[in-house]
C-alpha cells in the first residue's frame, strides 16, 4: 500500500517470514515450520484462538534483532485465515487506535482528541484520555479476533481484567468523568459485535449492565499481506435486543475428556464399559444454572448422579464448552458430532431421549481439528445470524 495514503503499518524488525503453525506448547509460544526446520516464535496473544492457530496456518513472523530481550527467535505478529492476515499481536491494537484518532477516523471519536495515552485514574489505568467536547474522556481498547461470517466476539477466553475496565469506566462516568470502549475487530467480512458470553458469561452481562453508562463502539478493519492498515474502516452493529435474549445461564454444552490410557470404567445402570485411550466428546445441556452445572461437572469430588460423573471421575482431563442459547441446541450438537467423531459409547447420557448417544470418541484432540472447531462456531456464532 501507499506509505503516503496508510493509516498504519505494523513496524517490523525484519522482513517478514511466513511459517506453518504446528503446536503451541504454552500461551506465549508457539511452534511453527520455517524453512525445513521447526522453531519458537513469541506470541503476544493470551487468547485461546482455537479457531486461528490450527495446522499449517501461516503465521507471519518477524526475526527478534539483537538486544531486545527476548530469548526466543521469533515474534509472531499475525495468522492468515481465509487469505487475509490476522493481528494477532494484542500490544499493538492501542498504536492502530491512537492512528484512527489522529486521522480522524475512528468511528464515534472523529472529533476527539488525545490528550496522553495509558492515564491513570485512582487505582484505574485507562488506555487513552481524551479531550471530548470540552470533557476528559476515558477510553478502552479491546482486540478481537474472533469471528464466524458476519458476527464477531469478545473475549475468546475468560478476562477479569476486561470486565474490571467495564466496571471502573461505569463508576467513573457515574462520578461525572465520562468514558466508553472500543473493540478493535480485526475481520474483513463482520458487520455485527457480541460479547462472547459463551466463553466468558460474567464479562457478557457486565457489559450490558454498563452499556447504558458507556459509550460502547465496534469497529472493523482489515489488513493488507504486509500488514498495513486497509483504508476500509468499518462501524459494526451492536444487537443488544439479541444479546440480552442469548446471554442467559442456560443451554448446552460439550465436555471434552482425555484418557492418557485405556480402562474400564463402572458407569452406573450402563454397567463397565471399556473407554480406549483417546478424547471423548460429551453433549449435553441445562435449562437453569448452567454456570454452576459445568462448575459440578469439572469438579471430582461429588455425589454420581449422571453417566457423566463416573467418566470425568476416571479422565484425566476435562475442558467445558458451552453454548448458551435461548433453544434447544443438546440434541443437534450430538448428532453433529456423530457425524465427527471416530466411535460412540451406546446409550451414554441418552436414556432420557431417543438419541443414540451423548458420547463420541476421538483418537486426536477434537480442539485441534478444523472440523470440530467449524462446527463448534457454527453452533455458538454463525447461527445466529438468522436472528440479525
Amino acid at each position: 500500500m501507499d506509505p503516503l495514503t496508510t493509516l498504519y503499518s505494523v513496524p517490523l524488525a525484519s522482513p517478514l517470514l511466513r511459517a506453518g503453525f504446528i503446536g503451541r506448547p504454552n500461551r506465549f509460544v508457539v511452534l511453527c515450520g520455517l524453512g525445513g526446520k521447526t522453531v519458537e516464535a513469541y506470541l503476544p496473544n493470551p487468547g485461546r484462538l482455537w479457531e486461528l492457530l490450527l495446522p499449517g496456518r501461516l503465521l507471519y513472523l518477524v526475526k527478534n534483532p539483537p538486544g531486545s530481550g527476548k530469548s526466543i527467535p521469533y515474534t509472531a505478529l499475525a495468522v492468515e485465515r481465509e487469505g487475509r492476515p490476522i493481528l494477532l499481536h494484542t500490544h499493538l491494537a492501542n498504536d492502530v487506535a491512537a492512528s484512527l484518532l489522529a486521522a480522524g477516523r475512528l468511528p464515534g471519536f472523529e472529533q476527539d482528541r488525545v490528550i496522553r495515552r495509558e492515564a491513570a485514574a485512582g487505582s484505574s489505568r485507562y488506555d487513552f484520555l481524551l479531550a471530548r467536547g470540552g470533557r476528559d474522556f476515558f477510553l478502552e481498547v479491546k482486540s478481537c479476533t474472533l469471528f464466524d461470517g458476519r458476527i464477531a466476539m469478545f473475549p475468546d477466553a475468560v478476562t477479569q481484567r476486561g470486565r474490571k475496565h467495564l466496571e471502573q469506566l461505569a463508576v467513573h462516568a457515574r462520578q461525572g468523568t465520562p468514558g466508553g470502549v472500543v473493540f478493535l475487530v480485526h475481520s474483513p467480512q463482520a458487520d455485527t459485535f457480541m460479547p462472547d458470553f459463551h466463553t466468558d458469561f460474567t464479562f457478557s452481562r457486565t457489559l450490558l449492565d454498563v452499556k447504558d453508562d458507556l459509550l460502547v463502539k465496534a469497529v472493523g478493519v482489515e489488513w493488507g499481506e504486509d500488514l498495513s492498515l486497509g483504508p476500509r474502516i468499518r462501524n459494526l452493529d451492536i444487537p443488544w435486543g439479541l444479546i440480552e435474549r442469548e446471554a442467559r445461564d442456560e443451554g448446552a454444552y460439550l465436555l471434552v475428556l482425555e484418557m492418557a490410557r485405556s480402562r474400564r470404567v463402572d458407569v452406573g445402570g450402563l454397567g463397565g464399559i471399556a473407554f480406549r485411550k483417546g478424547y471423548y466428546v460429551y453433549a449435553g445441556s441445562a435449562r437453569t444454572a448452567l454456570e454452576k452445572r459445568l462448575e459440578r461437572h469439572l469438579r471430582r469430588r461429588k455425589r454420581f448422579h449422571w453417566h457423566i460423573d463416573f467418566l470425568r471421575d476416571a479422565a484425566d482431563t476435562c475442558t467445558a464448552l458451552p453454548v448458551r442459547a435461548s433453544e434447544d441446541l443438546e440434541h443437534d450438537l450430538a448428532e453433529s458430532l456423530g457425524k465427527l467423531a471416530e466411535w460412540s459409547i451406546p446409550r451414554f447420557g441418552a436414556s432420557d431421549c431417543r438419541c443414540a448417544t451423548h458420547l463420541f470418541g476421538f483418537n486426536t484432540n477434537p480442539t485441534r481439528d478444523p472440523k470440530f472447531i467449524e462446527m463448534l462456531l457454527r453452533f455458538r456464532i454463525r447461527r445466529l445470524e438468522s436472528s440479525l
